[in-house]
């Protein structure tokens, strides 16, 4: 599904860890390569996978890809790829334990790649998308995030459409904010707005 906003079209596709695998990219690379570049930019140092090799990103999408309760997609901007995005259950993957879990509930990550001419609310009509991606299936009610407790940017553009913060939690890699939204609280932050 394709969602026009005034940033441009913007749409997801299932991630092809694949080696070699020729992407949708202006140079044909293939997703993993993609990813490679965007999780080690400096900018990305929140997604923790800096010193990764392309061959660590086959190997962990490519176990994403067959893990039963985790998903990886590649976001399109005009039909190009321009940012990743996760979906996992958070019962099985990521908050298994940490946290008191309610039917409905989906966990997410997303990464924008950085960009080659910045756009102004290009981030937010990012999460916007994969907010949307994740509420058009009916059985969805809430999406839960952890960021990490200092990443008061992503924290801004959770709150921005929806997220309440629930509490401070301590995971393995990190601390993380647990913040939840409903399909009513997004709903709420967004109607109306200009994404």
């Amino acid at each position: 599904m394709t969602r026009t906003r005034r940033t441009g079209a913007l749409s997801v596709r299932p991630m092809d860890p694949s080696p070699g695998r020729r992407g949708d990219g202006k140079d044909g690379r293939s997703d993993s390569e993609l990813v490679h570049e965007w999780v080690t930019h400096p900018r990305s140092a929140f997604w923790m996978m800096g010193d990764a090799r392309l061959e660590d990103i086959e190997r962990e999408y490519t176990a994403i890809a067959a893990h039963p309760h985790h998903d990886a997609f590649i976001g399109l901007h005009e039909g190009r790829p321009a940012f990743l995005m996760e979906r996992y259950d958070p019962t099985e993957v990521e908050l298994e334990g940490l946290y008191e879990a309610e039917p409905g509930d989906i966990g997410m990550h997303f990464l924008v790649a950085p960009p080659e001419t910045p756009v102004h609310g290009f981030t937010l009509a990012v999460i916007t998308t994969v907010m949307e991606t994740l509420f058009a299936d009916p059985g969805v009610r809430r999406v839960v995030v952890e960021p990490d407790v200092t990443n008061h940017a992503v924290q801004a553009l959770n709150k921005a459409v929806g997220f309440e913060v629930i509490r401070e939690i301590t995971k393995p890699e990190k601390q993380a904010l647990l913040s939840a939204c409903t399909r009513e609280q997004f709903e709420a932050a967004t109607t109306g707005a200009e994404r």
